[in-house]
């Protein structure tokens, strides 16, 4: 029989599958690692512990638990977090930490330069987004400011997957979705990198090859097959970013259909057949040609709760923690007994992209306890969610089915929020593994094993998470106060803290 490696790189953990030609999971294993913080605004891994000894040591894992020979083993997929900003020298080598996604709000000035240099409706037509704290361009010229050292020596600029990609087969290469993200490098319109900005941030031929994600980058070499215990020769997909393949593992594929994904931030990819251009959301070509996608992110989300764990929760065994908060949580009724988080702990990337933006916890007396808070913060989030739906919504963006898929669809307060303040319903596939598993049928795809389709019988949905009339009207107003508090009070933070 034969079997489909899938690797993802998240940003507290990397997980992995190995899944048979029907979608059976012969074995799972997960490696964690923690975002380094060396000081606020910026976010950072370790790529060569964080992202390459950890796949390494999952696939020998993988390979050993379920007892498959590596020869059986058709192809690999992999995917990470991203967009993230990784220079490597001449062999590959890393010059310095990855700088991570939006999270990372290092780059601020230079993406006010280069908006006030390029325009923003320039932006929008070349590379269909403005940018934010998730654009690569900006964090490579802070690079190239801040670091001119490490910049003069940067052969190549890569992400987590590209990373690996070299790692594996000795090839840099770049899907498009992923590549997109590196505005203003990536021309939408071309669907090639530009040379404009070659002089200003940098040249072309200092970035990956540009590859559809089930391309074949290349094959597993001699160095990868001894720290990874796969068969040289064995094909690897040009990968992509992790909320891609995550998308795909519950089935979205199609105009209309949309991912909405519960992990280290709230990410959502809606795909359409035509390009949605609007600044307050992110644009990139979808994983497939002719498709499109509109995306939208939070800067927090399971960062927040594992953040008030750590903070508040300090007595509770760690690998329940999260379990109990949530049932401490479901104590207190919707609206938290008046308690309103804004979730901003790391600015706020869509649809307000202000990286200066600060969290606040609102409304608290005497009477308040430890689950009105922590529910409060779960409430955050999904107000922040609605917001983003209502964002889509005045873009014109097509929406008609929402699949929900990571840890945080096991937290029934937090899944059930997001329902009940947004009106929409959330289906919740059978398979919650995730990227790791969307890697995997990526991989079956792109070596003719399996057609697109598929994936409805790889992972068929479980359950729907229903809207609860109820809660309707205490979360309108709630939300109506959550906008009203960040308006009011926007200014007033920005010279608070460091």
């Amino acid at each position: 029989m034969s079997y489909y490696l899938g690797i993802d790189i998240g940003t507290f953990e990397s997980k992995g599958v190995l899944v048979d030609g029907h979608g059976v999971i012969a074995a799972t294993a997960t490696r964690p690692h923690r975002m380094l913080v060396p000081r606020p605004g910026w976010a950072e891994h370790d790529a060569v512990r964080d992202w390459w000894l950890e796949f390494c040591s999952i696939s020998k894992e993988l390979i050993a638990t379920s007892g498959v020979a590596p020869a059986d083993i058709r192809s690999v997929g992999t995917s990470g977090i991203g967009p993230c900003m990784l220079p490597v020298d001449a062999d590959g080598e890393p010059l310095m930490n990855a700088v991570l996604y939006g999270v990372d709000t290092r780059a601020t000035l230079e993406i006010e330069e280069l908006t006030d240099e390029i325009g923003l409706e320039e932006l929008i037509r070349s590379g269909g987004n403005a940018l934010t704290s998730q654009s690569v361009g900006p964090k490579i010229l802070w690079l190239k400011k801040n670091r001119p050292d490490l910049y003069a020596r940067t052969h190549k600029v890569l992400n987590s997957s590209s990373f690996l990609i070299h790692r594996l087969t000795g090839r840099y290469a770049i899907d498009h979705y992923s590549a997109s993200s590196s505005s203003p490098l990536y021309d939408a319109r071309t669907r090639q990198w530009s040379d404009r900005y070659a002089e200003r941030i940098i040249a072309p031929e200092r970035l990956p090859e540009l590859l559809w994600t089930t391309d074949i980058a290349g094959t597993v070499n001699q160095f990868a097959a001894d720290a990874t215990g796969l068969a040289v020769g064995t094909p690897v997909t040009a990968g992509t970013i992790d909320a891609a393949s995550e998308a795909v593992s519950v089935g979205v594929l199609g105009s209309g259909e949309m991912m909405m994904m519960y992990g280290s931030t709230m990410f959502i990819i809606l795909v359409a057949d035509s390009r949605v251009e609007d600044p307050r959301l992110w644009y990139g070509p979808w994983l497939f040609e002719g498709q499109h996608a509109c995306m939208s992110g939070t800067s927090t989300s399971g960062t927040l709760t594992r953040w008030f764990q750590e903070q508040f929760a300090r007595e509770l065994d760690p690998q329940s923690a999260l379990r109990q908060l949530a049932e401490e949580a479901e104590t207190s009724p919707a609206g938290a007994n008046g308690v309103l988080v804004l979730p901003y702990f790391s600015g706020e990337r869509t649809p307000v992209h202000d990286p200066r933006a600060k969290g606040m916890v609102f409304g608290l007396d005497l009477t308040h306890q430890r689950a009105d808070i922590y529910r409060g913060l779960l409430e955050g989030i999904a107000y922040g969610v609605n917001d983003i739906l209502e964002t889509y919504q005045s873009a014109g963006a097509p929406l008609r089915r929402i699949a929900a898929v990571g840890g945080g669809t096991k937290n029934r307060v937090w899944s059930q929020a997001i329902s009940d303040v947004t009106g929409w319903r959330q289906a919740v596939c059978a398979k919650t593994i995730g990227a790791a598993f969307g890697n995997a049928f990526l991989a079956a795809v792109a070596v003719g094993d399996a057609r697109r389709g598929d994936i409805q019988n790889w992972n068929p949905v479980e359950r729907e998470i229903e809207p609860d009339a109820r809660n309707r009207s205490v979360y309108a107003s709630g939300y109506r106060t959550y906008k009203e508090l960040y308006t009011r009070t926007k200014d007033l933070t920005v010279g608070l803290g460091r």
